[in-house]
């Protein structure tokens, strides 16, 4: 009888002690999938700046390159043509021809709406 009771309590044990292993086991993974994630998460927040870094720069060199596309097509019609040139220099310099009347028509400023500082009672 001594026996049997010996084997439950060593059957025991050992399953304490399997149990104990296998959580071990789980938190060595844990720990190890962890560092791997560690060591490849700043390298991909790095790589995501750089990307919203490079789309800004992109952004600022379609802005550049359609300004400069339209400063030279205007540098194009000063040199080559007349009438458009006249018409720039008659609106830059605010000047008209003979019987001719000018309309200027100014965007519509919005008016702020005006509040006192400090209102007393």
């Amino acid at each position: 009888m001594d026996q049997t009771y010996g084997d439950f309590r060593a059957r025991r044990d050992a399953t304490v002690w399997q149990r104990l292993n296998r959580v071990l086991r789980v938190l060595l993974f844990v720990a190890g999938w962890l560092v791997i994630v560690s060591l490849f998460v700043p390298p991909y927040k790095r790589m995501s700046q750089g990307r919203a870094e490079i789309d800004n720069l992109q952004a600022q060199v379609n802005e550049q390159k359609t300004l400069l596309s339209h400063q030279t097509r205007e540098v194009n019609l000063l040199k080559t043509d007349a009438t458009y040139l006249e018409t720039i220099a008659r609106d830059r310099l605010d000047l008209m021809k003979e019987g001719e009347t000018i309309f200027r028509l100014e965007p519509t400023r919005t008016a702020k709406p005006k509040t006192s500082g400090s209102t007393r009672r």
